[in-house]
């Protein structure tokens, strides 16, 4: 078992709320500038994350379980041993509707198209916005095994 004093909690909050806590061995983020590890006593840091996975393994042990959060960008803090993802969503893997989350794909990728041949660009982001989102949310899931 690990060493109680070796974990650090993460939370992640949204403007819904705290969508995840619990105590941590690690904690795997994507910032903009790459891919970061942050362990027990890691430096602090305040960085903006990009629409990616979260992963957050719960033990030090080799089988420890591992959360998947989708998350749809954001900041991770970390001080005093305590991470904190504050994201714009957020979607643990077990909760993610992937009829949802599939729908939206297609809805994203048929704004996708209409926006290229309007030549609208400001559609066009938001729609790739949309569409990386939905593809992460789709992601996640499948990384869980369903």
């Amino acid at each position: 078992m690990a060493d109680p004093e070796k974990l650090f909690r993460v939370d992640v909050v949204t403007p819904n709320g705290m969508i995840y806590s619990h105590r941590g061995s690690i904690v795997d983020v994507r910032a903009i500038d790459g891919e970061r590890s942050i362990m027990y006593n890691h430096v602090p840091l305040l960085t903006p994350l990009v629409i990616s996975e979260v992963k957050v393994k719960r033990s030090r042990e080799m089988d420890s379980r591992i959360d998947h959060i989708a998350i749809s960008g954001g900041y991770i803090e970390f001080s005093n041993n305590v991470a904190t993802i504050i994201a714009d969503s957020a979607e643990r893997a077990r909760n993610i509707d992937i009829s949802r989350a599939q729908a939206a794909k297609e809805r994203a990728e048929k704004r996708l198209k209409e926006a290229r041949e309007k030549h609208d660009e400001r559609t066009l982001e938001r729609a790739e916005v949309a569409l990386r989102r939905a593809m992460n949310r789709i992601s996640v899931y499948n990384t869980k095994g369903h």
